[in-house]
């Protein structure tokens, strides 16, 4: 699968965070999600394995119980299973991806602009 910049959208999944499902395969998807200053994801856990990008922004992770503030540049990787959060200090743009394929994303994938 091959996505062209621009194409698809983002839908507010909660208050303040929108989140782009951009492509996907049989074992991972490839998300953007674009944060409002002060959005809150609050604290919850999944079965998938996450790695993510801070591309602009500032964000308070909330990771098994510990803070980590996170700059653009940094990364992560949180196992499924733990427990995490975040708070966006700045408004803030981050690629995230999960595996396996979360489904509960594939509604958010759209070819559409």
């Amino acid at each position: 699968m091959f996505k062209k910049s621009g194409s698809g959208k983002h839908t507010e999944l909660i208050k303040g965070v929108h989140l782009k499902a951009m492509v996907y395969g049989n074992q991972t998807i490839l998300t953007e999600v674009k944060i409002e200053k002060g959005a809150l994801i609050p604290p919850h856990k999944h079965p998938h394995e996450q790695t993510g990008y801070l591309v602009s922004g500032q964000m308070d992770f909330l990771v098994d119980g510990a803070h980590i503030l996170a700059n653009p540049g940094d990364s992560w990787n949180i196992a499924g299973g733990v427990e995490h959060g975040a708070t966006a200090i700045e408004a803030s743009v981050v690629v995230e991806v999960f595996s396996p394929v979360r489904e509960d994303y594939l509604p958010y994938y759209s070819e559409d602009e």
